[in-house]
């Protein structure tokens, strides 16, 4: 009678990639259910939502006064209507091109950007330093001011609790729109 070990030996596709090293990390046991609960919270939230194309058969004129509004000690109210605004002509320069996004992080909070605050998205424009742009990394949208500098380019948070990115070899990485303007609600 012979004896088949079940356990152990080569299977194709088993075990530890070969160019992948490991490292032991030892942690108190105390902080170990912190650390899990930290891993199960940190996951990357889906930073774009509701990508709709922009569609500019719609046409709404608004009265656009002629005075200024100041920020600081108001001036005597001025009546006067001088022309029409379309927003459409305003917001957008490539209706063909033009997508807008909902963003669904705080990772651009101290550029001005919240939580369900439609961005204007033109895809016709090549992206420049600084340009806050829509970007697709391993197949996830994300939303971040692009930095290049001498060590090519990637992609800055403008809130210091979300993390840069910094795109590595082999990594998906494509600049898919540049933000042009932001709407948000205050009511």
């Amino acid at each position: 009678m012979s004896e088949t070990n079940s356990h152990g030996g080569f299977r194709v596709g088993a075990g530890r990639k070969k160019a992948e090293a490991t490292k032991v990390l030892r942690v108190p046991e105390s902080r170990i259910v912190d650390i899990k609960e930290y891993l199960k919270s940190s996951k990357k939230e889906n930073e774009i939502t509701d990508i709709r194309q922009f569609d500019p058969v719609t046409k709404l004129e608004i009265p656009l006064a002629t005075e200024r509004v100041q920020a600081g000690f108001p001036s005597p109210a001025q009546d006067y209507i001088d022309k029409k605004l379309d927003l459409n002509e305003f917001l957008i320069n490539n209706a063909n091109a033009t997508f807008i996004v909902r963003a669904n992080s705080l990772s651009m909070l101290n550029a001005g950007i919240d939580i369900n605050d439609a961005l204007i998205v033109d895809r016709s424009i090549e992206a420049q330093h600084r340009d806050i742009v829509i970007a697709c990394v391993d197949n996830e949208f994300t939303v971040k001011r692009l930095i290049i500098d001498v060590k090519g380019c990637w992609l800055k948070a403008e809130n210091d609790g979300y993390p840069d990115i910094h795109p590595v070899d082999g990594q998906e990485f494509e600049i898919w729109g540049v933000v042009t303007n932001v709407i948000k609600k205050f009511r």
